[in-house]
């Protein structure tokens, strides 16, 4: 059963091939692997066997908003609920923190919009735009989603506790 946890050094290299391996099929912005090794705080793993089966990161805008990205699992396991339960620890670290807002930019909306992201114009979220958007190669030809999540209307269904969903079912 995988257990998602906080990434350690040691999950950088693995972190940075899935990172690559996406980026090489162009639907996820590469990140360099020093990028990896000084923001590994920021990084979430699902891990099995001692093997990372798929990551998320948390970047910090401010102190009310926060982007979902890097959130991928091993090709081959889309479907076993690694990635969902990366976002849902994602958030609940988002919550944490006492954030207001969460976003991502993906090629994937329905999976964000599953769990109550709502899709907005990128514009909305000018701290992205001006910060990373502008110096980023597809940002005349974006063919990326842009959905945000209010925190403070997030809840779990009665069944599930936090702790449930920190934990993947094989």
């Amino acid at each position: 059963m995988p257990i998602v946890r906080k990434a350690e050094l040691c999950d950088v290299p693995a972190i940075h091939e899935l990172v690559h391996h996406y980026a090489a099929e162009r639907v996820m912005l590469a990140r360099p692997l020093q990028e990896i090794y000084e923001d590994v705080w920021e990084f979430t793993v699902a891990e099995e066997n001692g093997q990372v089966l798929g990551c998320g990161a948390i970047k910090l805008y401010s102190a009310e908003l926060a982007e979902i990205r890097s959130l991928c699992v091993l090709p081959g396991l889309p479907g076993r609920g690694v990635g969902t339960a990366l976002l849902q620890s994602l958030l609940d670290e988002a919550e944490g923190l006492h954030l207001k807002t969460a976003f991502a930019l993906t090629l994937v909306p329905g999976f964000f919009a599953k769990l109550g992201f709502r899709e907005v114009a990128r514009e909305t979220l000018p701290m992205k735009v001006w910060r990373d958007c502008l110096q980023c190669e597809k940002y005349f030809s974006c063919d990326e989603k842009t959905l945000v999540l209010d925190l403070a209307s997030r809840s779990l269904s009665p069944t599930e506790s936090r702790h449930e969903v920190a934990q993947v079912s094989a």
